[in-house]
C-alpha cells in the first residue's frame, strides 16, 4: 500500500495559544503526521483579525510535540531577511530534534510586506525573491562555514549559522505558477505543495512537474506531491450538504471549491475515495484544514473512520 501522509493544519485565527496547544496535542495522539501553520502575519480577510505568528508558533509546537514534523503554508520569502529567516528555521528545526518543513513561496498579501517595513515587488521579482532565498538558505544549512551570497534581491556578507539543523532539511515549494514556481520546484524542492484553491487543477499540476523535471533529468519520485485542502467531513449524507454550503459561504474560493471535483467533501466513505483519487495521480501527502467551529471534532472522526484505511 502507498503509505499516505496526513497532516492538519493548527488553528491560530482568533484562538489563544492554550487553545492551539491543545488542538495540536491531540491531533497528534490521535495519529497525524504532520501540523502545518499559514505564514500571515495578518488574517486574510482583515489585519485586525487576531492572528499568532507563523515562526514564533512553530518553535512553540516544536517544543511542546514530540513525533509529529511541523511546517509552514507557506513563508513568503520576502516578507523577512532571509539570512535572518534561514537561522531562525535552523534553530527552530533543533527545538524539534529535526522535524521541521519549511514552506516557501511568494506572497500575496501586500499589507504583510508594506506595514512590516519590506516591499511588496511585482509578482515576477517576488519569485525572484524566492529563488534566491531558497538558494541561500541551502547553503546557509549546508557545509560552508560562512556564506556571502550577492544576488539580485537577497545580499548576505559572512553569515555563520551554527547550529546547523538537525537534520537536511526538507524544502517544500507551494504554487501553481507553470513557468517558474513549478521549475523552482522541480530543481529544488522535497516537497511540491499545490494550494487548495487549485486542487481541481492537481493533475495538470503534477504533469507540468514532471516535465520540468524531465527537463533537468531529475526522476520526478523524488519530490512527494502535497495538497492543501479543506476537509467538509459528516458521519452521513444527511449532515454532509448542509455543511458543504456553509464552507462555500465562509471559505469561497480562498480555500477550494467544497463541490469540486476533488474536494474531501462528504461522509468518511466518500472523503476516502477521494483521497484515493488523489493517490491515483500521485499525490500521497494532505495539509488538512478540518470545516468545525472546534476542528477537534472532525480531527476525531477523520482519525477514527478514514485514517485507518490508510496505514
Amino acid at each position: 500500500m502507498t503509505q499516505v501522509h496526513f497532516g492538519v493544519m493548527a488553528p491560530q485565527i482568533k484562538r489563544t495559544w492554550d487553545e492551539t496547544r491543545a488542538a495540536v496535542s491531540e491531533f497528534e495522539a490521535l495519529g497525524y503526521d504532520s501540523i502545518w501553520v499559514n505564514d500571515h502575519l495578518y488574517g486574510p480577510q482583515s489585519p485586525q483579525i487576531p492572528m499568532l505568528e507563523a515562526w514564533s508558533l512553530v518553535a512553540a509546537l516544536a517544543a511542546a510535540t514530540n513525533r509529529v514534523e511541523i511546517g509552514t503554508l507557506v513563508t513568503p520569502a520576502g516578507m523577512r531577511n532571509p539570512a535572518h529567516l534561514g537561522k531562525t528555521i535552523a534553530t527552530v528545526d533543533h527545538i524539534s530534534g529535526g522535524r521541521i518543513i519549511p514552506g516557501l513561496g511568494a506572497g500575496w498579501m501586500p499589507r504583510e510586506f508594506t506595514d512590516f517595513g519590506m516591499p511588496f515587488l511585482a509578482p515576477k521579482e517576488r519569485l525572484g525573491q524566492l529563488r534566491e532565498t531558497v538558494t541561500l538558505l541551502k547553503r546557509m544549512w549546508g557545509d560552508e562555514e560562512s556564506v556571502t551570497f550577492e544576488g539580485k534581491y537577497v545580499q548576505t556578507e559572512n553569515v555563520v549559522t551554527e547550529p546547523k539543523p538537525a537534520r537536511e532539511v526538507p524544502v517544500l515549494i507551494g504554487g501553481s505558477g507553470e513557468q517558474v514556481t513549478l521549475r523552482l520546484a522541480a530543481r529544488e524542492s522535497a516537497i511540491w505543495n499545490n494550494p487548495a484553491g487549485r486542487q481541481g487543477n492537481l493533475a495538470r499540476g503534477i504533469e507540468v512537474l514532471r516535465q520540468h523535471c524531465e527537463d533537468i533529468r531529475r526522476d520526478p519520485s523524488e519530490i512527494r506531491i502535497s495538497q492543501q485542502c479543506l476537509v467538509t467531513l459528516a458521519p452521513d449524507e444527511a449532515t454532509a450538504g448542509p455543511m458543504t454550503e456553509t464552507a462555500q459561504k465562509i471559505f469561497g474560493g480562498h480555500m477550494g471549491d467544497p463541490t469540486g471535483p476533488l474536494a474531501l467533501t462528504g461522509t468518511p466513505e466518500r472523503v476516502a475515495e477521494q483521497i484515493e483519487k488523489h493517490v491515483d495521480l500521485g499525490c500521497t501527502m494532505f495539509m488538512m484544514e478540518f470545516f468545525g467551529r472546534d476542528t477537534r471534532d472532525p480531527a476525531r472522526l477523520f482519525a477514527e473512520t478514514v485514517l485507518p484505511k490508510f496505514r
